[in-house]
């Protein structure tokens, strides 16, 4: 076994298929396979079920993944750290975002980041959840992660980074009912439509805590996509609970942001795995948790 072969299965894994991953590899197809069927015989056993064109993990290969990804991020730093002697000049940082903090903190960090590092490139891996950029941390697909929880986040096996609290804001349409820079209380939201996150997100608790405390909301809209929620706030469909990272994009686009009380705030912390990171990480991290003199609110 070696590490190009865990690099060739882990293509099969993140492509979904032997076609797509040999493209994504810039490898012929039937150098793919063969590579995974040593792979097999050396680990002596299946790791995939052929299906036609389609591919499934089995046991093995799922049990497989974890530390593949280990083994490969381990090797990506070994490479960084000797190419990183005279400076981070070049290398990659991937980082696991939540929606709301990819819009902020996360591009002032990348502007930061850049601005010093401009040879270092940087991929930004969507993920849903807390428990979701955790993991993807956790299990090697990115070294750095980015969210944000309605309590301090913790995780004994990973190290967390907190970054600052983001407060929850109301956002209406310009000619709503709200009066510009007064301060909107819950029992004020009774009666209206809302434009609402998934269940398990920050933005959806605080509709729901409202809700226990006897507020009438109605979810006029539930998505997952928040580019989505300022257009419909301005096109009248009802009114949204956003974190205060959006009031720049927000005031911009022409919508209201008022502030809510009693606030209620967000966590924003960026986690690492304990184990040595890419020099390239290592200095984002560093960047990132730097204190600014920039207010989050006027970024």
């Amino acid at each position: 076994m070696d590490a190009r072969q865990l690099e060739y299965f882990l293509a099969v894994v993140d492509n979904g298929g032997f076609n797509r991953a040999a493209a994504a590899l810039h490898l012929a197809q039937p150098s793919l396979s063969q590579a995974i069927r040593n792979l097999e015989r050396d680990l002596g056993g299946l790791l995939f079920h052929r299906i036609g064109r389609r591919v499934a993990l089995t046991e093995a290969g799922q049990a497989l993944i974890e530390p593949a990804r280990q083994v490969v991020r381990s090797l990506e730093v070994a490479r960084a750290s000797v190419d990183s002697v005279h400076g981070v000049r070049t290398g990659r940082v991937d980082i696991a975002a939540m929606p709301s903090q990819a819009v902020e903190p996360l591009s002032s960090m990348i502007s930061r980041f850049t601005e010093r590092h401009p040879g270092v490139r940087l991929t930004v891996r969507a993920a849903p959840w807390p428990h979701t950029v955790m993991e993807m941390v956790r299990s090697g697909v990115t070294e750095l992660g980015l969210l944000a929880a309605m309590t301090p986040p913790a995780a004994a096996d990973l190290t967390v980074h907190p970054i600052e609290r983001h407060r929850f804001v109301l956002v209406t349409p310009p000619d709503g009912s709200f009066p510009p820079g007064r301060p909107v209380t819950g029992d004020r939201l009774a009666g209206r439509r809302l434009i609402a996150g998934q269940e398990g997100t920050g933005m959806r608790q605080v509709v729901e805590d409202l809700r226990a405390q006897g507020v009438d909301l109605t979810i006029a809209v539930e998505t997952e996509h928040r580019e989505a929620i300022l257009p419909l706030v301005l096109k009248g469909v009802g009114v949204a609970i956003l974190t205060e990272a959006w009031t720049v994009l927000a005031e911009r686009a022409g919508a209201l942001v008022l502030d809510l009380v009693p606030p209620s705030y967000l966590h924003v912390a960026l986690v690492s795995r304990k184990a040595r990171l890419t020099p390239a990480a290592s200095e984002f991290l560093s960047i990132a948790v730097a204190p600014t003199s920039i207010d989050s609110r006027g970024l």
